[in-house]
């Protein structure tokens, strides 16, 4: 069995590309039921990542060759794409550099934010996915397994996650250079999951004159509201009420646009040229990206506060040269368990046909036995038969012409030590 990972992340696509393939909230479960239903024959196992920075599918196959252009057909058709659309930004990752990649992965390594935690939650629940829908089988289960113990290894064991500029807190960066106080500011946060609950903990923190929750279940939204002594608001109020926000951001599992470019045109013409700064944390965005070209509205994506957050990282190189280092160790030892995993079926056939052997031997020597034959003379016969029949193979072998012999006599030291 071989494993694979076929995908594309924000160093190698656009937002305007990730947010075409990527599969938010309950899309993720139909994604993955129809990947299996189209190609189980090639691959039993297998698993879809799917955030805002990253569309990934993992599998495990015995025909390597054929599932990349077969994944990659299933991923355009899926979602719309034209074939070939894709193929220059996607990467493909066999084995031990697919083991790599969900270890570096799994410790936020590969993460737009250097050692953000968020990244090690969203695997888990595509990992619950993925064995909710019957599709993890042991090799997946263990690459997994193992990715979530080298991340903690790696977290716990380095600074790779310290002084780490998060999406939440440069979007405060950038909004103080839009507000000279943003103590005088009224800010929207439309969603309610957990990086809008990040958002509003750093926004919170300034004081703004008022924080409102706008969310598609209201529990949830007063629930988050609540928690920074904010106010609620439905979605379909959105239109009446957008004009009254200096800050919006938004991140949602919708797959189309929340906010559009008339909502907001009619929103700049109510605040008089007062500015709007606008957040799109979401893949597929909520936002309409023609939004950006309006007077007086400052609209930042996903991609555009990952050049903010790039900050620290040189002052953390050394943290991470250990963190890659951790995560060598463990990829070596992971393909080492995969190589035992190889000789499973080599190990079955030997027992069965040890077995078979020892089934043999012992119903000839029930038959002489039930004859009447001398019960010492038959267990030595039972010894020497099982014996014979144990060397035929490997004296066979050293008895054949070839230059593979001392190769031959290793081997036969290695299974039966003590031979003088």
């Amino acid at each position: 069995m071989y494993l694979l990972t076929l995908g594309l992340n924000h160093t190698t696509a656009p937002v305007a590309v990730r947010e075409r393939v990527s599969f938010p909230g309950e899309g993720l479960r139909d994604a993955l039921a129809d990947m299996r239903g189209s190609l189980r024959t090639l691959m039993p196992e297998g698993a879809i990542l799917s955030t805002c920075n990253r569309t990934e599918i993992y599998c495990a196959t015995e025909s390597p060759g054929e599932v990349p252009p077969a994944l990659s057909g299933w991923l355009s058709q899926r979602q719309g794409l034209a074939a070939g659309q894709l193929d220059s930004h996607l990467y493909v990752l066999p084995n031990g550099q697919a083991v790599r990649h969900a270890f570096r992965v799994a410790a936020g390594l590969d993460s737009m934010v250097l050692g953000e935690p968020q990244i090690l939650g969203q695997m888990k629940e595509a990992v619950r996915v993925a064995q909710d829908a019957g599709s993890l089988g042991t090799h997946l289960h263990q690459l997994f397994q193992r990715s979530f113990a080298v991340a903690k290894e790696v977290r716990s064991t380095t600074e790779i996650g310290a002084h780490s500029v998060s999406m939440a807190a440069a979007a405060v960066r950038l909004a103080r250079r839009i507000f000279e106080d943003l103590r005088e500011t009224r800010v929207l946060f439309v969603g309610a999951g957990e990086m809008i609950e990040l958002c509003a903990t750093h926004f919170a923190a300034q004081h703004p004159k008022a924080i409102v929750v706008a969310n598609r279940t209201i529990e949830r939204g007063e629930k988050l509201a609540r928690q920074f002594n904010g106010s609620t608001l439905r979605l379909n109020e959105l239109p009446d009420s957008l004009e009254k926000f200096d800050i919006v951001v938004s991140c949602t599992a919708s797959a189309l646009p929340i906010i559009g470019l008339g909502m907001v045109e009619r929103a700049t013409r109510a605040r008089r040229r007062r500015p709007i700064f606008m957040v799109d944390l979401a893949v597929p965005r909520d936002i309409e990206p023609e939004v950006a070209r309006l007077d007086d509205v400052f609209l930042y994506t996903v991609d555009d506060l990952g050049k903010v957050v790039q900050t620290g990282v040189e002052s953390r190189r050394a943290a991470v040269a250990q963190a890659e280092a951790i995560i060598e160790t463990r990829v070596d030892s992971f393909m080492q368990w995969m190589s035992a995993r190889q000789s499973v079926p080599l190990i079955r056939q030997l027992h069965a046909r040890g077995e078979a052997l020892k089934q043999g031997e012992l119903e000839r020597a029930r038959r002489l036995l039930a004859r009447g034959d001398d019960p010492a003379a038959v267990l030595e016969a039972l010894a020497q038969g099982l014996t014979s029949k144990f060397l035929h193979a490997p004296t066979s072998l050293l008895q054949r012409p070839g230059d593979d012999r001392d190769s031959l006599v290793r081997l036969i030291d290695q299974i039966f030590p003590g031979r003088d």
